[in-house]
C-alpha cells in the first residue's frame, strides 16, 4: 500500500518577506488577480506573492490549417504540437520541450514547455488542441526574458535543500530533483533547483524553487488547494434528504476491477484503485474493513461525529461519492491518459500510484475542507473537516456538495495545463477553480429539466456559505463579470463563475431536456450530459492560468469541437447575460452584453 500523504491546493508562488511591498501588476492598469496571488505561509510570517506570466489564448472554431499540412496526418502528436508552436511563435525547435499529450474521442491535446540550453521553464508553457487535422485552440505563456541566468548552477543541490527545509519546516522527499528556469515579474529568468519538501505533522507539502546562483528560496508550489454502501446518493446534497443502502454502484466501464481491487489486490476496506478513505492522522489511518463489502452504517446526528458509527458512515460516504465521480468523469474523458487519479492505470497511459486519499474528520482545522492536487503520478489528498455551528459538531463528509466541490479541484487542476498541477495558480484562475467546484456540486443535484436555486454548505454550516444562492434570477443572484472588481478572494470570484455556469446549465436543459442516465451514459443527449461534456472538454482546451474570458472562450470552442457549434448562440447569449459577451476583455472586469452577429 502507498503511504498516506498530506497534499495541498496548487498555488505557484514567488516568496518575499512581509516587509517587502507587493510588486506592480504585469500589465499596468489591469487587475493583478489574473497574474498574482498573495498568500501567507508558515509560522515565520512569510508573505508569498504569486506571479505567473499571463496566458494568451486563441480559439479557432472550425480550425486553422497546420503549417505542415502536407505531412500532418503522418506526424506524431509531439511533432505536430512542436511544429505549430514553432511556427506560431517564431521559435526554434530547441526552445520548445514537449511535455505530454493525449487524445479523447474528438480532440488531441499537446502540452509543451519553453526551454533554454536544454533546461525547461517551470511557468512558461503552451497547449495546442487538434481536431480533424486542424488546430482548434492555442494557449501560451511563453516569454522573452529580459535577462536569463547561466544554465550552470553555482549553488549545490544539498545547500539548496538545506535552505528550503529550514524555510518551509520540512524535509526533502523521494521525488527526483531537477533544474528549471523560473520567470519572475521583472521579466528575468532565474535558474532554480526544484524538489519537494514534506512534513506530514505540520501540513507541509511544497515543490520548492531555490535560485541555483544565489541560494535564495524564490518560489514554491503548494500542493494543498480535499458492493453495498449506506450513503447519501450522489444526487442528494444534505443528510436530511435521507441515506440509502445502494448495491453495486460501481461502473465497470470506468473501474474495470471494481472499487475495491487495484488489478493486483482485493481490499475489504474503504480502499481501492480510485480512492482510500480513513480517519484523520490523529487517530488511525487504517481504512475501515467490511468483509463481504457490506458497508451499512447509519449515522446518528444526536451523538458526536467521533463515535464509531459516525466515523464509519463518514468513511463510506466519502469513498462512495469520490468513486462515483471517478466513474462519471471517466466516461466523459477524465481518463488515465488525461491524468486522472488511480493506483493502477492498467497500461492505458498517464502515471500510476495516485488514487485520492480521503481523511475524514481531518485534524487540519474546522469549518472547511481541502483538496490537494500534485502532478500526475502523486496521490490526491482530500481533507474533510468538522463544522462548529451546531452541537454535536457536523461532519462535512456527510454533505455531498462539499465532497463534490473538493474532488472537482482535482479534476480542474489536473486537466488545466496537462497534468502538471501548476496551471490554476493566479487569484483569478483559482477563483475559476472555486466556481467549477460549486458548479459541479450544483450539476450533480439536478434530476429534471429544472435546475433549482442552489446553496453550498447550508447543512454543515446552518446557512449558505456563499453570498447568494446560484440562480437564474438577477434579483436572487445579481453577480456579473463586473462583480469581480468589487469582490474579494478566490471564493467570491468563484461565485461569479459558478453562477454563470448555473445559468448555462439551465439554458442547455431548456434546449435539450434532461437525461436520467447521463451519469452512466456519456452518449446521452440531455442538457445535463451536454453540460458535463463541455465542462470537461473546455478544461482540456484552456490555457495555463486562464482568465474568465479565456474560460468562456474554451466553453464555446468545446461546443464547436463536440457538437459542431450547435449550442454556440445559446452559450454566447447566456454568458453575455452575465457580462461575458463578445466585447468582454480579459482582466478588465467591465461588462459586455453583445453577442456575435447571427445570434
Amino acid at each position: 500500500m502507498v503511504p498516506f500523504n498530506r497534499l495541498f491546493t496548487a498555488i505557484y508562488l514567488s516568496v518575499v518577506y512581509a516587509t517587502v511591498a507587493i510588486a506592480a501588476p504585469w500589465v499596468p492598469g489591469q487587475s493583478n488577480i489574473g497574474t498574482h496571488r498573495v498568500h501567507k505561509i508558515g509560522k515565520r510570517g512569510v508573505e508569498l506573492v504569486a506571479f505567473s506570466p499571463p496566458s494568451k489564448f486563441e480559439v479557432f472554431e472550425d480550425g486553422v490549417e497546420h503549417p505542415n499540412t502536407n505531412s500532418f496526418a503522418e506526424a506524431s502528436l509531439e511533432e505536430s504540437t512542436v511544429a505549430f508552436v514553432h511556427d506560431r511563435l517564431s521559435l526554434d525547435a530547441e526552445s520548445i520541450s514537449f511535455k505530454r499529450g493525449f487524445a479523447d474521442d474528438k480532440t488531441s491535446y499537446g502540452y509543451v514547455q519553453q526551454k533554454h540550453n536544454g533546461i525547461n521553464f517551470a511557468n512558461s508553457v503552451a497547449n495546442v488542441a487538434f481536431q480533424n487535422n486542424k488546430v482548434v485552440a492555442f494557449g501560451n505563456s511563453f516569454v522573452k526574458p529580459a535577462d536569463i541566468a547561466d544554465s550552470a548552477p553555482v549553488v549545490s543541490l544539498e545547500d539548496a535543500i538545506a535552505t528550503a527545509e529550514d524555510a518551509l519546516n520540512g524535509k526533502r522527499n523521494e521525488i527526483d530533483a531537477k533544474l528549471e528556469y523560473v520567470v519572475l515579474e521583472d521579466g528575468s529568468a532565474i535558474l532554480a533547483h526544484v524538489f519537494q519538501i514534506r512534513n506530514e505533522k505540520e501540513d507541509v507539502f511544497y515543490e520548492a524553487f531555490v535560485d541555483a546562483h544565489t541560494g535564495e528560496l524564490k518560489s514554491v508550489v503548494d500542493f494543498f488547494a480535499h458492493a453495498a454502501y449506506r450513503v447519501l446518493p450522489i444526487h442528494k446534497s444534505v443528510p436530511t434528504q435521507g441515506f440509502e443502502l445502494i448495491t453495486d454502484p460501481q461502473n465497470i466501464a470506468a473501474s474495470p476491477s471494481g472499487w475495491h481491487n487495484d488489478g493486483d489486490f482485493t481490499y475489504t476496506e474503504t480502499w481501492g484503485n480510485n480512492a482510500a478513505s480513513y480517519q484523520t492522522f490523529t487517530t488511525s489511518n487504517t481504512p475501515m474493513s467490511a468483509p463481504g463489502h457490506i458497508f451499512d452504517y447509519t449515522p446518528n446526528f444526536n451523538i458526536a461525529p467521533s463515535s464509531a458509527v459516525n466515523v464509519h458512515a463518514a468513511r463510506v460516504n466519502t469513498f462512495y461519492v469520490t468513486n462515483v465521480l471517478h466513474d462519471v468523469w471517466y466516461l466523459y474523458g477524465f481518463t488515465e491518459s488525461a491524468f486522472n487519479f488511480q493506483l493502477n492505470n492498467f497500461g492505458k497511459g498517464g502515471e500510476d500510484w495516485d488514487h485520492v486519499q480521503i481523511s475524514v474528520q481531518d485534524n487540519g482545522g474546522y469549518n472547511n475542507a481541502v483538496f490537494g492536487t500534485p502532478p500526475d503520478g502523486q496521490a490526491g489528498y482530500m481533507g474533510m473537516y468538522l463544522w462548529t455551528a451546531f452541537s454535536p459538531l457536523r461532519d462535512a463528509s456527510l454533505e455531498n456538495n462539499i465532497i463534490i466541490h473538493e474532488y472537482t479541484h482535482g479534476l480542474t487542476n489536473r486537466l488545466t495545463g496537462g497534468g502538471t498541477a501548476r496551471c490554476l495558480t493566479t487569484t483569478e484562475s483559482q477563483g475559476l477553480g472555486e466556481g467549477w467546484s460549486d458548479a459541479m456540486a450544483d450539476w450533480a443535484t439536478v434530476t429534471s429539466t429544472t435546475a433549482p436555486d442552489f446553496q453550498v454548505g447550508n447543512w454543515a454550516n446552518g446557512r449558505n456559505i456563499r453570498r447568494y444562492p446560484y440562480s437564474a434570477s438577477t434579483s436572487v443572484n445579481p453577480l456579473r463579470y463586473s462583480s469581480l472588481a468589487s469582490s474579494s478572494g478566490v471564493h467570491q470570484f468563484g461565485e461569479i463563475w459558478a453562477n454563470a455556469l448555473h445559468n448555462v446549465h439551465i439554458a442547455l436543459l431548456g434546449a435539450h431536456g434532461y437525461s436520467a442516465d447521463a451519469m452512466t451514459n456519456a452518449n446521452a443527449t440531455g442538457g445535463n450530459a451536454v453540460f458535463l461534456h463541455l465542462f470537461i472538454n473546455a478544461l482540456k482546451l484552456q490555457p495555463c492560468n486562464p482568465s474568465f474570458v479565456d474560460a468562456r472562450a474554451a466553453w464555446i470552442q468545446a461546443d464547436v469541437n463536440r457538437y459542431g457549434g450547435a449550442n454556440r448562440c445559446l452559450l454566447w447569449k447566456t454568458f453575455a447575460s452575465r457580462g461575458l459577451g463578445v466585447g468582454a476583455v480579459s482582466r478588465s472586469y467591465v461588462d459586455d452584453t453583445s453577442v456575435p452577429s447571427g445570434c
